[in-house]
């Protein structure tokens, strides 16, 4: 078959290169304009461009790929189906009715839950044990399309968001090799979504990641997980901005909250226990503002903590 690609992240790179060495044609490939990146802000081609480029395919980069000169670049490629996977942007009904057998989407969750832009870190912020690969055909909703294929992947206790989303992204080449078996054979599964077991999976911002240490430890640590690497836990220590990389709940005390959420309970070889709103956090891997990433050890060296300090938005503070 003939197929336009559309997307942009490093997630969507598995699901190209399949189709790249598959026996389908990939007659061009839609992504996000470059944007600037890093300290210096230098212009960065999406991962998928770089991928593309490597293969001498055509790359269109439309700010608004509603606009009618793009759909009409659609029009004349005449792709049979169009795969989207991580794209960015929502395609028009126009763009939907281009290929004869549809714009298919791979999506990293089990629909219908975590509908939406971060299905990875939502499902593990939210201390789920098992997401997927969904693929579907697309309609003008927000990942509301009938489902074709779902395959279940289970998330372990020490996932990151990172680590799953690498996962999942082979899981997503995969399932989308099997979706267009499906469809070239005219053999494809379709399944409606109940909308009333829907659940949405919004856009990150910065300000997810602020710590409230009221919360339980469980689920501290899950937000910590959810956010690795971007945009990633943090409190306040000494009025300076602390990223959380990894911690474990603290199984050696009991869960009754007898200090301050926030506070300073221990600092021992493990790592420096944190009192929550129920259970306490062992922090074990840390970053202070303008600093490098460091083992709890290493930053304790340079940071002599005490205990009695709380952490927390007004940084931290002692209770004696």
């Amino acid at each position: 078959m003939n197929i336009v690609f559309m997307g942009t992240p490093e997630f969507a790179v598995p699901c190209l290169k399949m189709l790249i060495d598959s026996n389908h044609q990939v007659k061009a490939v839609f992504t996000q304009p470059d944007r600037p990146k890093g300290r210096g802000k230098q212009l960065a081609a999406p991962p998928v461009k770089i991928v593309a480029q490597k293969y001498e395919i055509p790359v269109f980069q439309p700010l608004k790929i509603k606009e009618e000169k793009f759909v009409q670049q659609l029009r004349n490629i005449e792709p049979d189906v169009i795969v989207v996977v991580a794209y960015g942007q929502i395609l028009s009904k126009e763009i939907l009715e281009i290929p004869p057998y549809g714009c298919i989407n791979v999506h990293a969750s089990l629909l219908p839950k975590y509908r939406g832009a971060a299905p990875i870190q939502w499902a593990i912020i939210n201390g789920e044990e098992c997401t997927g690969i969904t693929t579907m055909y697309m309609n003008t909703g927000l990942d509301t399309g009938d489902m074709i294929l779902r395959r279940e992947v289970p998330i372990s206790f020490d996932d990151t968001a990172g680590s799953l989303h690498d996962i999942l992204s082979h899981v997503g080449a995969k399932v989308l090799k099997d979706t267009l078996i499906c469809i070239e054979t005219g053999k494809v599964p379709r399944q409606k979504q109940n909308d009333e077991e829907a659940t949405y999976a919004p856009i990150l911002k910065k300000s997810v990641g602020l710590i409230s240490w009221n919360q339980p430890a469980l689920k501290i640590r899950n937000q910590i997980r959810g956010l690795s690497p971007w945009p990633s836990a943090y409190t306040y220590y000494r009025e300076n901005m602390l990223k959380i990389w990894a911690a474990q709940v603290d199984t050696r005390s009991d869960d009754i909250c007898k200090e301050t959420p926030g506070q300073i309970i221990d600092i021992t070889e493990q790592g420096v226990v944190i009192q929550t709103g129920l259970g306490k956090l062992l922090l074990q891997e840390v970053q202070l503002q303008g600093k490098r990433r460091m083992t709890i050890q290493e930053f304790l060296r340079g940071n002599p903590m005490k205990k009695g300090e709380i952490l927390g938005e007004n940084g931290s503070r002692s209770t004696k």
